[in-house]
């Protein structure tokens, strides 16, 4: 495989561009730093083909990543493949307000292979081409320059080893005929909605205190703001105010600045500074939120109680004993939720449509009904329908009385 120098020019980003736009696919991955700023500050990316790869720097003075960001959001010809790829994508989103696609990640396709739930890179890397991945420029400065030959040599290992293990978990795909199961979890990744920051929705990642539409309210408002300060200074939203904090003032706001000194988490600065009276302002202003936008109740049906409990877990060991024997990650299958939604009655989930139902979801449904039973052969825990079990049963006593008519004819 061809590896090129560092790439810190447009019109070498395009030619690298042409070239990748007629292959299959290529794998892509970001090196970046986020942890002091709201908006990650993109430093490096990497991409390659099964011939080529390269490092390309963004932070060059007067490079274009036009090509770059063509060649990934509008050629539809060319299969993207990252690796645990949620934060890439969101990088660029941040750039072209779309995602890539069509897109494929291996993290995400080892689930429906294997039993394992979220594989870290290294290990994928050892697990398929039996290379031990060297960790050591991990944690570096990468907004530094210039970028040392071991940062790039680190960071180009991270596309041109996906080049070769993606082809692979791609046949066995095709061989187990598991692709299809992946589709959904693909398309949620490429989804735009998953990383547009609308402040409207911004409440919606806390920890809801409660269903009290006035709390609600406050919470709606307070989050939004959080977003726009954190933005404006460009600082993580966690150092603007943490969520618990937001939370509690939304549950119990403060009468008048001076109270914010009160509150867990605040500083004594909050009672007299701006950004506190920023943050009563829109206390002052919030309201209760509208019915439409109410969270949804939970989809439960009765509470569960001891015996649906037992039901429950039940359903758990009968996740772990079906994603064994098919060799696939619990996850992919369903979720804890669900399955005590199911014992507690409820008909209308995901495990009870399509693939999963047939790989999982039916037995999950006898087994609440009463059609499924639990039994040890050769020391291992096995599934059994009930009407196998009594057949069995009625066969093996019908073979004792035979034996018993024999041995009195006798």
């Amino acid at each position: 495989m061809k590896i090129h120098d560092l790439i810190t020019d447009t019109d070498t980003l395009a030619e690298l561009c042409e070239r990748l736009a007629k292959s299959d696919f290529v794998t892509v991955d970001t090196e970046f730093m986020r942890e002091n700023t709201y908006w990650p500050e993109l430093c490096l990316v990497q991409i390659a083909n099964e011939e080529e790869a390269a490092a390309i720097d963004p932070l060059a003075d007067d490079i274009d990543l036009t090509p770059l960001w063509d060649l990934l959001c509008e050629n539809e010809e060319v299969l993207k493949v990252f690796h645990a790829g949620g934060q890439d994508v969101e990088i660029v989103y941040n750039f072209t307000g779309k995602t890539p696609h069509p897109i494929f990640d291996t993290q995400i396709a080892m689930m429906a292979i294997s039993q394992n739930e979220q594989i870290g890179y290294a290990n994928l890397v050892e697990s398929w081409l039996g290379i031990t991945v060297d960790k050591g420029a991990r944690f570096t400065d990468w907004s530094r320059r210039p970028l040392t030959d071991r940062q790039i040599e680190y960071a180009i290992g991270d596309v041109t080893h996906l080049s070769k293990i993606f082809p692979k978990i791609l046949a066995k795909l095709i061989k187990t005929g598991r692709g299809v199961w992946l589709d959904a979890e693909m398309d949620k990744l490429a989804d735009p909605a998953n990383y547009a920051n609308d402040l409207e929705i911004a409440w919606k990642r806390i920890r809801s205190p409660g269903r009290n539409p006035t709390v609600l309210g406050r919470l709606k408002g307070l989050a939004a703001w959080r977003e726009t300060e954190a933005q404006h200074k460009n600082i993580p939203r966690g150092r603007i105010m943490r969520d618990e904090t937001l939370a509690d003032i939304a549950s119990h706001p403060p009468k008048k600045q001076a109270d914010l000194t009160k509150v867990r988490g605040l500083s004594n600065a909050w009672k007299d500074n701006d950004i506190g009276k920023r943050l009563m302002k829109v206390l002052e202003k919030a309201e209760p939120l509208p019915k439409d936008e109410m969270p949804d109740k939970p989809k439960r049906g009765a509470p569960l109680g001891k015996e649906g409990a037992l039901v429950a877990d039940l359903l758990k060991l009968l996740l772990k004993i079906r994603a064994r024997e098919i060799d696939v990650a619990s996850r992919l299958l369903t979720r804890a939720d669900e399955m005590e939604a199911l014992a507690a009655g409820v008909r209308k989930l995901p495990i009870l449509e399509g693939w999963r139902y047939e790989v999982f979801g039916k037995d999950a449904l006898e087994l609440v009904e009463g059609r499924l039973a639990f039994a040890v052969k050769d020391g291992r825990l096995l599934m059994t329908h009930v009407d196998d079990v009594r057949a069995g049963m009625m066969a093996a006593a019908q073979d004792e009385v035979i034996t018993a008519s024999e041995v009195g004819a006798e």
